[in-house]
């Protein structure tokens, strides 16, 4: 059974990134909840996809120019910490989180705060090479999902430095083939980000271990549904 992953939580009913939108997810079931990290400029590690605030809270402002306290108050405290995400994430008693970085720099203070909450077997990671390696020079145990944009296979030696356990795949460059290559190395295929029901089927339908949607009701439609609550086991463990 495919593991279902909330993009950002359940941003159709909370603004992505929040922690209503995280704490929706996982009581609506998600096997995990991916956010994106940032860090602020005193090197807080914060929930927020974009460099700046202004797409959802109209600010100007780059985070890395802010400081945690600065960024709570132009948006009115709703950008939380990973710390407080990490904190939500507790109060559940299923579920992971996939953290997504964007860059290096975020390796170190993700880690440390995944660290400081004792959430290591609750987490994994996901992003480009050079964010996924920090992460693995940082943490040889991390679990990590490297994410891929192309039809290119990665290369043996990048495969070989991340050491990843997914493949993580922009949904449409899926096909048999990739799933077979994936297959051949050991690894998972984790595809992002599929809304449509007709993506969702043709993904489960190629076999595929994960899929990360905006639309975590329509893929549990699909999947079946969620483990009942208090079970404790994660499905991409099994």
């Amino acid at each position: 059974m495919a593991v279902t992953v909330a993009h950002r939580g359940d941003p159709y009913a909370h603004r992505e990134n929040t922690l209503p939108s995280v704490r929706s997810a996982l009581l609506k079931g998600a096997d995990a909840v991916e956010v994106d990290v940032r860090v602020t400029g005193d090197g807080v590690p914060v929930l927020l996809h974009d460099p700046t605030l202004e797409r959802l809270w109209g600010h100007q402002r780059a985070v890395l120019g802010l400081t945690r306290d600065e960024v709570r108050d132009l948006t009115g405290g709703q950008v939380p910490t990973l710390a407080e995400a990490l904190a939500e994430l507790a109060r559940h008693e299923r579920g992971r989180m996939l953290l997504d970085l964007t860059g290096a720099e975020q390796a170190a203070p993700a880690l440390a705060a995944v660290r400081d909450a004792g959430a290591g077997e609750r987490v994994y990671y996901c992003g480009e090479a050079t964010a996924m390696r920090a992460v693995r020079d940082a943490d040889p145990a991390a679990e990590i999902a490297l994410t891929w944009k192309t039809s290119a296979r990665p290369a043996p030696a990048l495969l070989a430095a991340v050491a990843p356990r997914w493949l993580n795949l922009r949904f449409g460059l899926i096909d048999a083939a990739t799933v077979g290559y994936a297959r051949e190395r050991g690894l998972l295929v984790a595809a992002w980000t599929a809304d449509w029901p007709r993506s969702m089927r043709r993904l489960l339908a190629l076999g595929v271990d994960s899929v990360t949607t905006n639309r975590l009701t329509a893929l549990q439609r699909l999947t079946g549904p969620p483990a009942p609550r208090g079970a404790g086991g994660h499905r991409d463990r099994a």
